[in-house]
């Protein structure tokens, strides 16, 4: 999220300007393992503080003209590359993902980084009300709820749009996605629990009931019914209100008698 210096937009991006938010993302990231992997470092507003760690970072700009000067000034143990993220092929060993990622494009950012290898923890600077949906604050959405087996999404606070140069129209939300070690759906099966998600996320009825028995008619009526006695859950539960533990709950019971 960074711009020229004389006010151009070319890649839709906001430098981070805040002091007081740089020095939160670094303890964040201060809290995890490992070497480094920077989204979009700019001018090197993170990326300066974070060699402070004494770990290895390698840094993607996809602008050449920053990510030139943006090496006469960092350390040895920094490598700066100069890609699209889109594009980039992250490491396979363990590594953490952190960046103040384009507002404009932080949805296909998010699934490249959910679809990729390696990293075992993620900072991220978005939007904040990305940022609060892919916490589930206010109810999951689909794509917390098809990756939420496999990963722990946090919110880490708001970041006013006066912290970036030049202003969004929007807030920022510091935000950080685990991978969970012990996944609650086994990985070879992920297509399938997120095809079965989507239905459910997309189907119609007045209840959760009523959609699993048009979404999902693998799954048995008599078990749902068990099911929402069990979880005291009403007639009137969406999918929106489930948590991590139900929605794998519901896909182990497809197929059963």
């Amino acid at each position: 999220m960074r711009t020229h210096h004389h006010g151009r937009h070319e890649f839709g991006q906001n430098f981070l300007t805040d002091r007081s938010t740089i020095g939160t993302f670094v303890d964040l990231v201060g809290r995890t393992h490992g070497p480094i992997v920077e989204i979009g470092t700019g001018d090197g507003a993170l990326t300066l503080p974070l060699q402070r760690l004494g770990r290895r970072l390698t840094g993607i700009e996809i602008d050449h003209r920053r990510a030139e000067r943006l090496r006469r000034r960092t350390a040895p143990s920094t490598t700066i590359v100069t890609a699209d993220f889109l594009r980039y092929r992250t490491p396979p060993e363990p590594h953490v993902l952190v960046g103040n990622l384009p507002f404009h494009e932080t949805t296909p950012m998010l699934r490249r980084i959910l679809r990729s290898t390696g990293w075992t923890d993620a900072v991220l600077l978005v939007q904040w009300e990305v940022a609060r949906r892919r916490a589930g604050v206010g109810g999951a959405t689909l794509m917390t709820a098809q990756w939420w087996p496999w990963y722990a999404f946090g919110l880490e606070g708001r970041v006013p749009a006066a912290a970036f140069r030049p202003r969004p129209n929007v807030d920022g939300g510091l935000m950080t996605i685990t991978r969970r070690e012990r996944p609650l759906v086994a990985s070879a099966r992920r297509q399938e629990y997120q095809d079965f998600v989507r239905r459910v996320f997309t189907g119609r009825g007045r209840g959760l009931p009523q959609i699993l028995a048009s979404a999902a008619p693998d799954l048995p009526r008599h078990r749902i019914q068990e099911w929402a006695r069990r979880g005291g859950h009403s007639a009137a539960l969406l999918p929106r209100d489930l948590g991590v533990e139900e929605w794998a709950e519901l896909f182990g019971m497809r197929g059963r008698g």
